[in-house]
């Protein structure tokens, strides 16, 4: 017998006994399922496995980034799609018992695919079904499910009045849950500050499968998941939103500049000007590959919240080169203009509900930056120019100014640290539609030689990052998968954790190991557990009470929707940019939704990007068959 016969034979063995591992293994967990009375009475809704005729239409309605739709792309075993909060802690708890990693997605728009793919045997949690929203306008509070996208939250706060806000993102389809847990920033960014600096409560399943609040979690896990990142600390059902007040007219206006009316000397300007407005002024900078005939479009995107008269006073005033007229400006209600910015499809709030993005699903990568002191004009020519290169087919550079509410609030109020001292934050964007690995390695060394570029004129030391605009390249966790040793994991976490948290990364490593000491929340890029401390809350939590699992109609989720930025500039209005974020829970309670429990606040909400780790025992269950084969492949090669 020949060795390559001998190979060939090995390996068909191995494929199939890994096969039959992942068929096994997803026969239990629908099983598992079955055995919880909540989810039996309706699974045929709920619980779609691989073979489903539902599951790929299901899978691929949330995807917004084709890079993580391939045929080579990891698919989950099983997609839940939870109605309550009881289906959310069989759905965990079942992970558990069959090894299974849990990836938990409410908009899909994590940059790097973490909300629907992973490298080991795993199910998705799609919280699609849980958009629930109260807004109370006398209290001024809204509680919002994760599974609730942006444009929801704003429908339906417009609805409710015209003088109430929420700072959330630009793009309407990006998932509540995921945004929250990592920031998230919109046009009310420099006038009420992030999503995460209004959050008032929460309800959270953590790892021991309670349902917790504010009071039960502590002051310390309250802090952590307010932009601590998803996928580490527990599963957000629902957040309580304190909204904004806003008056009943703002007004938006765009203007445009190109590579022939040379933007660099109005870039100069705005890099001036644009964090010491006032804080009712947001002019942000979207630059794109425009066509017919090829140039860099200059997009300034303004809007004021106020009225026309005073908005064109302060913009003629502040920045007269733009050479804004009032034809240009226009007023509308707060919730109107999100429409606006958006770009969607339609001029009513009604519009701003609908999950499918503006643009097609393509291919698409992000980076980003901030920016502590001004960009030489020759330096802007330079990426400008690189703008230009040939064969890159959508190239985007957003400038988002900081300044205003930003710089009143501590670096340390939540994880987010960006806030004092930044002049502006830039996101660098490339989008492409063929699918051909040599068309995607031209578009990835475009973005990474952009970044590496712009290195000497952005922040350093570290050099920061925003977390809702993931990135990979800054480095990951490698053994996110199984667990790992707690100060390997610490050691890998801390190369890109000090960018996107800086000093307050080494608190949520300390928070994250006395919550959650075995790192059972984890993922690429989740906080690492240093493996000490019980499980429980932090030494400075305020409360150890906690609700049982429930059961019924509670609602519950996680947050992990990351969201895109899209590049239309449809009537002026630029590309959608707004956060992402992703979050990840677990719970490892092994009684289940049977116990009745309570439901905090009416709405449950999530939306989270979740990996689960892996037991070592997992692994031997997973691997070691193939070890088998292996022995005996090398027995026949040595004796045969």
């Amino acid at each position: 017998m020949s060795l390559l016969l001998i190979l060939s034979l090995v390996f068909l063995l191995s494929w199939n006994v890994a096969a039959a591992g992942d068929d096994d293994q997803q026969k239990a967990f629908v099983q598992c399922l079955s055995n919880s009375t909540s989810v039996a009475s309706n699974i045929s809704n709920i619980v779609y496995p691989s073979d489903n005729p539902s599951f790929s239409s299901i899978l691929e309605f949330s995807i917004r980034n084709r890079r993580f739709d391939t045929p080579t792309t990891p698919k989950p075993l099983v997609i839940v799609t939870p109605h309550n909060v009881s289906h959310i802690q069989s759905t965990v708890l079942c992970a558990q018992s069959h090894n299974l990693q849990l990836r938990v997605r409410s908009g899909g728009h994590d940059y790097e695919g973490l909300s629907y793919v992973s490298p080991r045997p795993f199910v998705v949690l799609d919280l699609i079904q849980m958009s629930n929203i109260t807004v109370d306008v006398s209290n001024r509070t809204a509680w919002v499910q994760s599974g609730a996208t942006v444009g929801q939250v704003y429908a339906q706060v417009g609805k409710s009045s015209n003088t109430l806000a929420f700072p959330a993102s630009v793009c309407n389809t990006v998932g509540i849950g995921g945004i929250v847990s990592g920031g998230g920033y919109g046009t009310l960014l420099r006038y009420a500050g992030l999503a995460a600096d209004h959050v008032a409560d929460v309800q959270v399943v953590d790892a021991r499968g309670r349902v917790r609040d504010r009071a039960s979690l502590g002051e310390d896990v309250f802090w952590a998941i307010r932009g601590g990142g998803g996928n580490t600390f527990g599963i957000v059902v629902a957040w309580k939103f304190n909204l904004v007040t806003v008056p009943e007219t703002v007004t938006m206006f765009s203007v445009t500049k190109t590579l022939e009316q040379g933007p660099t000397k109005y870039l100069a300007k705005w890099q001036k000007i644009a964090d010491t407005l006032p804080n009712e002024l947001l002019i942000r900078i979207v630059m794109y590959k425009a066509v017919n005939p090829v140039t860099i479009a200059v997009v300034f995107n303004c809007l004021y919240v106020g009225s026309k008269d005073k908005a064109l006073s302060l913009i003629q005033e502040s920045f007269p080169e733009l050479g804004v007229t009032p034809e240009v400006m226009f007023e509308m209600t707060w919730a109107q203009s999100t429409i606006q910015f958006a770009g969607v499809n339609g001029t009513t709030l009604d519009s701003l509900e609908s999950r499918t993005p503006v643009k097609d699903v393509i291919y698409f990568k992000a980076k980003s930056d901030y920016v502590t002191k001004p960009i030489p004009d020759s330096a802007m020519d330079g990426l400008l120019k690189m703008m230009m290169q040939d064969g890159i087919e959508q190239p985007y550079v957003i400038f988002t100014p900081y300044g205003g509410k930003m710089a009143e609030i501590a670096s340390n109020s939540i994880p987010f640290p960006h806030r004092e001292g930044n002049l502006f934050k830039i996101q660098y964007l490339v989008y492409w539609k063929e699918d051909s690995e040599e068309v995607s390695n031209a578009h990835m060394k475009w973005i990474r030689d952009v970044y590496d570029y712009m290195g000497s004129y952005v922040s350093s030391n570290p050099r920061a990052a925003y977390i809702n605009y993931r990135d990979l390249d800054i480095g990951e966790n490698m053994n996110s998968s199984t667990g790992g040793n707690g100060t390997t994991a610490y050691q890998q976490a801390k190369v890109w954790g000090v960018k996107y948290f800086k000093g307050n990364f080494e608190r949520l490593v300390k928070i994250k190991t006395a919550f959650d000491p075995t790192n059972f929340f984890s993922n690429e890029q989740s906080i690492p557990s240093l493996g000490v401390g019980k499980e429980g809350q932090t030494t400075s939590s305020n409360s150890s009470s906690s609700a049982s699992a429930p059961s019924g109609d509670s609602d519950g989720g996680n947050n992990a929707g990351n969201e895109t930025q899209s590049g239309d500039n449809n009537a002026g209005n630029g590309t959608q940019s707004g956060d992402v974020g992703q979050g990840d829970n677990n719970t490892t309670n092994n009684n289940n939704d049977n116990n009745n429990g309570t439901q905090i606040g009416g709405v449950g909400q999530g939306d989270n990007g979740n990996s689960t780790t892996q037991t070592s025992a997992s692994v031997v269950v997973r691997y070691g068959p193939r070890s088998y084969y292996y022995l005996v492949l090398l027995f026949l090669v040595l004796f045969i």
